[in-house]
């Protein structure tokens, strides 16, 4: 597989999966289950992402999703009270079906089929070791509408790279904290948006600041260093090399048609002002 054509298709399919954390669908559905949405984080969002798993601690959703502090994670206890996790994946479908709808989505029953020929053969053809919410998504029955079918098998594969990441960081020495900091320090995520979601506070900031500063990867001012912009840049790379492998069933080639093909889902969203906030 070429790097390119492997880099191409996971930015699709990450931006053609991320809509469901973001919409107002999502507070709404739920609110119907008793949990009030605050932010673009919180028991809802960790209760939606992690319910394939199951009903699982929050410790254990805490492992999966790495880059969060325990504070962050901690307050979805008590979401499985409020419904059982299949009533949440049920109603993340729902989520899905109905923004997907809201914002005309411009794909047709032929292209849908064609994505769904691509993508079906990769999740298919996957190694799961090691890449529980990968694995746990691949487990959940799809639903029966085309479009959000089609969305719940792009999760399963924006999973499966997220998994792969993030093993990469942890071989790379990066803790949950401070993959966090250099995101932010090289300009991939915003800041605020970082600080207000993960979690961290300010001594721990601080404190994965001045690990990465011993490194050479940022400067005394948390700026990012030429050495920190390549090294953060060589962990991309190499969770590329571990993804391409999943790609192999349907080659560059594949890879960069259903790129092509799930591209209109992110321009819908895009064009509805879902991501505005973090611009």
């Amino acid at each position: 597989m070429n790097l390119d054509a492997v880099r191409e298709v996971s930015v699709a399919i990450n931006v053609a999966h991320r809509f469901i954390y973001l919409v107002p669908e999502a507070a709404e559905e739920a609110a119907m289950l008793g949990v009030t949405v605050r932010g673009p984080a919180g028991p809802a969002y960790f209760a939606f992402r992690s319910a394939a798993m199951g009903a699982v601690p929050w410790q254990v959703v805490l492992a999966a999703f790495y880059n969060w502090s325990p504070r962050a994670v901690q307050p979805m206890e008590g979401v499985w009270d409020a419904a059982s996790p299949e009533q949440w994946q049920a109603v993340r479908f729902v989520v899905a079906g109905r923004a997907l709808q809201r914002v005309g989505v411009k794909l047709t029953a032929d292209q849908i089929a064609e994505a769904r020929s691509l993508i079906d053969s990769v999740v298919a053809g996957a190694d799961y070791a090691g890449k529980t919410l990968a694995a746990a998504n691949a487990s959940v029955a799809l639903p029966s509408d085309p479009l959000a079918a089609l969305w719940q098998q792009i999760t399963v594969l924006r999973e499966w790279r997220g998994d792969a990441h993030l093993v990469t960081l942890a071989g790379n020495r990066l803790g949950p904290c401070d993959c966090n900091v250099i995101h932010t320090a090289t300009g991939r995520f915003p800041t605020a948006v970082a600080r207000a979601t993960r979690g961290w506070n300010d001594e721990e900031w601080s404190a994965a600041t001045a690990r990465l500063v011993a490194r050479g990867w940022l400067n005394d001012d948390g700026s990012v260093t030429d050495a920190g912009t390549v090294a953060r840049e060589q962990v991309e790379v190499e969770t590329d090399e571990h993804c391409a492998a999943l790609w192999a069933p349907i080659g560059d080639v594949g890879a960069r048609r259903l790129a092509s093909l799930i591209t209109p889902i992110n321009d819908a969203f895009t064009a509805a002002g879902t991501y505005g906030q973090f611009r």
